[in-house]
């Protein structure tokens, strides 16, 4: 018999509806939480399958972030001691280059270019000495987002500086454009001495069409002289170039500014006066064209308050160095007093100066019982009138006229005689080494 159990409600039941009712709720809790089960499941595979789908769907990159431009500035920036020759430019790795606003110390603006294709710039005129610059750089990157920077360097302050003139053996400038003849001589002239030769000989260029081989050759610390093996061609371009600015010449010294000169062979103009004949014979392109009777120099020295003059014509290869109508020669310029003996100062027309001492042709019509057959002169070499005219209007300055024959020491480099300087000896006056 079963015992009675109290309900939720106080009332006692019998023990087997006691055991139903706890089944019954068994049960349903176990129906609950089979369902809850099956329910929290479910949600939980939605979420883990959406998201595993979304994982496994490509999406779209994100975009990357605008970049400015990649920029190269030279100099670097804050430099000091910067050589105003020295490239400067601005290069773009990445990007494009708009535009780079460059201005001295003083707000001198200094006009630059852009490239066309928009990657780099560069100035258009000489930087100077002693100066510092801003550049300021506008540019856009490879997606056009614009940038901007600034950057400044410092030239270098030279100590000193030096010039250089682009003579002929007269000492006068070459003239651009001009016409000389087949024996002319570069003469490069600085106005200060120069120590570091091998340096400044390294920016002297002369270059011909049709090339010729040469050399420099240094006279002095002030002075070089530039000249083919061979007599140039009729006809040949020669272009001179002294690329000296921002070049260190020596301890503190540096080129002032650069020098270019070009000018062009004439014709093959020859003369050569044989004492032995006393005719001076004139060649045109090989082909003579004149025989003009010459007085030379008489020969013998005298001394002058200790210094000693020679009257011969030194024999050698000269060349023409200018022309004069009329010239005044004087004996006193070198050191022949005009009261003395054998002194002189007249005026003289028609003189074509060969040497850097004053040996000149030209008229002397007071020696024409001599020309031909006896040397009367100083060492100039005396003609008539007719002569002296038309080898005056035919000469110009490179022409060549060889001596031949006379007595007394040879023609000396320091007298013109560039050519009297054999080749090999010639090249030992270089600076540089072959």
């Amino acid at each position: 018999m079963s015992r009675p159990v109290p309900n939720h409600t106080g009332v006692l039941l019998p023990w087997s509806r006691r055991v139903r009712v706890i089944s019954a709720t068994l049960g349903v809790a176990a129906l609950v939480l089979l369902g809850g089960d099956v329910a929290t499941t479910a949600a939980q595979c939605q979420a883990q399958c959406r998201v595993t789908a979304e994982a496994q769907t490509p999406s779209a990159p994100a975009p990357a972030p605008p970049q400015a431009a990649a920029l190269r500035v030279v100099p670097r920036p804050q430099s000091v001691d910067v050589n105003p020759a020295a490239p400067v430019s601005v290069v773009a790795f990445s990007g494009t280059v708009d535009d780079v606003a460059m201005v001295n110390d003083a707000g001198k603006p200094i006009p630059g270019v852009v490239t066309p294709d928009r990657k780099g710039w560069h100035p258009t005129s000489q930087l100077g000495y002693g100066r510092t610059y801003t550049m300021t750089v506008s540019a856009r990157g490879p997606s056009g987002m614009p940038s901007r920077q600034t950057s400044s360097f410092t030239t270098l302050s030279p100590d000193y500086q030096a010039s250089v003139y682009l003579d002929t053996t007269a000492g006068t400038l070459i003239q651009d454009g001009g016409t000389y003849g087949i024996g002319t001589v570069v003469v490069a002239r600085f106005d200060e001495p120069i120590t570091d030769k091998a340096a400044t000989e390294r920016k002297l260029k002369v270059t011909t069409n049709p090339p010729v081989t040469g050399s420099w050759n240094w006279i002095d610390d002030q002075t070089a002289h530039w000249r083919p093996e061979k007599y140039y061609a009729p006809g040949t371009s020669v272009t001179v170039s002294a690329e000296l600015y921002g070049t260190r010449l020596g301890d503190g010294l540096y080129g002032e500014q650069d020098e270019h000169v070009s000018f062009k062979i004439g014709d093959s103009h020859i003369s050569i006066a044989d004492d032995r004949t006393k005719q001076v014979s004139v060649f045109d392109n090989g082909k003579l064209v004149r025989t003009m009777p010459t007085s030379m120099g008489m020969g013998g020295t005298e001394t002058i308050n200790g210094t000693t003059l020679s009257f011969w014509t030194p024999s050698g290869v000269y060349t023409v160095m200018d022309k004069a109508n009329p010239v005044i020669m004087d004996s006193s310029t070198f050191g022949l007093p005009i009261g003395s003996r054998l002194g002189y100062r007249e005026t003289i027309p028609y003189a074509t100066r060969i040497s850097t001492d004053g040996i000149y042709l030209h008229q002397l019509n007071a020696t024409v019982w001599a020309q031909g057959n006896t040397d009367t002169s100083h060492g100039c070499l005396n003609l008539n009138g007719d002569n002296a005219e038309w080898f005056f209007n035919f000469s110009v300055p490179g022409d060549v006229v060889e001596v031949r024959n006379t007595g007394g020491p040879p023609l000396q480099l320091s007298q013109n005689g560039d050519w009297t300087v054999p080749w090999d000896q010639w090249r030992q006056g270089s600076a540089l080494d072959d």
